[in-house]
């Protein structure tokens, strides 16, 4: 048995022990106060924030700049062929009052006699516009971004969607494209978006432009010269760049464009200008015809438009370049990827008295009359949409007028008067590869050919 006068140390330990415990223990819970608070901030940090809803073509304003004598004559079958009543939202600011355009086409944008022409005077035409557009949008939240262009600018709205839903439209953004021609850009600035291709802003930049448009006129009266040079200087002032992009065609090219148009570059199309100073670009039809012709594909599958698809069929050797919704050719020789993509120069410089080569921002290829560098030229005829995919056909331009290609083993492609593609009902996915193809049939005077995805280390050669 313990001593009596030991028991009350190890009590008094064990005391402090289970004291101290309890202590620390107590310190730790939260005070009824700190619950309440701690309940709260919890439900707030897990609360649902609303997702931001895609981009839709709702989001986008465009601000189209035009001459009504020029309307008058023509130019707005163009906007025609590409605005979409009750869908695109816009206004169409004209140099003066359409009197001869009355009562207004409801197939057109809303008009207004603009303020920003300044007397006729072409260097504030776009630039004043941006300005024009903001104040008639204000703070509608549901502006996204502003796109500007000319009178004889056709847009492709869907791609134009797609695109920009890459970008975070709250920050800044000026997106556009230069000069084809090497002169032009030399003479301006390869740093500007060109306002006939179409130049597209950030709706947050179109306002900071907006704000600051009498100071940048003050600031570069006596040395800038063109309303996109007004645009770029400004723009740069608020410290952002261009965005360049290969789908914006300003087409300062002159003549027969096919050449360019078969070979587009590996991106979706967004636009095309200058339609009145070159060649129809269908065979057999006005410049207006032609445009809608164009945009008869363009509805039916606008994310193919113009891309360039090459696909060989190893039992003659002839290769197949399909321009989607445009063109096709036939070549009675194996060419490769890499050599087809160059587009053949159809077309001339855009200036009467070119300076010596180079002439283009890209490589071209000069035509040959040649049986095994000449292709057989198809154009696009019709289209057919269905939930299986796409069905559009091709006809042939006219004869090619030369002997079969010896290199190829001799196998003429004359007989071919129509060529078929095939293509899938969804739409083209959005990746730095093109789409490949098959050839399903050549017999009688037709060939049949399904495009679909490339596979995995696949060469299109």
């Amino acid at each position: 048995m313990f001593a009596s006068g030991n028991l009350w140390k190890p009590l008094v330990v064990l005391g402090l022990v289970t004291y101290t415990i309890f202590i620390s223990f107590h310190n730790q819970l939260p005070s009824p106060c700190e619950l309440i608070i701690s309940s709260s901030l919890k439900n707030y940090t897990n609360s649902p924030t609303p997702p931001k809803s895609s981009t839709n073509l709702s989001h986008l304003i465009f601000g189209i700049v035009g001459s009504a004598k020029a309307l008058q004559r023509g130019r707005k079958n163009y906007i025609e062929s590409w605005w979409r009543p009750n869908a695109t939202r816009g206004l169409l600011y004209l140099d003066e009052f359409p009197s001869g355009l009355l009562p207004w086409s409801t197939a057109c944008p809303p008009y207004r006699v603009s303020n920003a022409w300044k007397g006729g005077d072409n260097a504030w035409r776009i630039f004043g516009g941006i300005r024009e557009v903001v104040r008639e949008v204000g703070d509608d939240d549901s502006v996204r971004w502003v796109v500007m262009g000319d009178d004889d600018t056709v847009f492709f709205v869907d791609n134009i969607v797609d695109v920009v839903s890459e970008y975070d439209e709250g920050e800044y953004y000026y997106l556009g494209g230069a000069s084809e021609y090497i002169p032009i850009n030399n003479l301006f600035s390869f740093d500007q978006g060109f306002g006939g291709a179409g130049f597209i802003l950030s709706y947050p930049l179109a306002k900071a432009v907006a704000h600051s448009t009498d100071d940048c006129i003050n600031r570069y009266a006596l040395t800038m010269h063109t309303s996109d040079s007004f645009t770029m200087a400004c723009i740069a002032d608020l410290g952002v760049n261009l965005s360049p992009l290969k789908g914006i065609h300003q087409i300062d090219l002159s003549g027969d464009i096919s050449g360019f148009l078969s070979s587009h570059p590996n991106f979706p199309v967004m636009s095309l200008h200058h339609f009145d100073a070159v060649d129809p670009i269908f065979p057999n039809m006005d410049r207006y015809k032609a445009t809608r012709h164009l945009m008869k594909a363009g509805v039916a599958d606008q994310s193919r438009l113009l891309q360039q698809t090459i696909c060989h069929h190893r039992q003659t050797n002839w290769s197949f370049s399909i321009s989607w919704g445009y063109s096709a050719y036939i070549y009675e020789n194996i060419h490769p990827r890499n050599y087809l993509r160059k587009p053949i120069e159809t077309f001339r410089p855009f200036l009467p008295k070119p300076k010596p080569r180079p002439f283009y921002m890209f490589n071209t290829r000069l035509p040959y009359n040649a049986s095994c560098e000449a292709p057989h030229l198809f154009f696009f005829k019709d289209v057919n949409k269905s939930s299986t995919g796409t069905f559009t056909t091709y006809s042939r331009a006219a004869a090619r007028g030369l002997p079969p290609c010896s290199m190829g083993g001799n196998h003429s492609a004359d007989f071919i008067i129509e060529i078929s593609v095939f293509s899938p009902p969804t739409k083209r996915k959005k990746t730095g590869r093109c789409e490949c193809c098959d050839i399903v049939g050549v017999g009688g005077a037709k060939a049949e050919l399904k495009i679909r995805e490339c596979m995995i280390n696949e060469n299109i050669a």
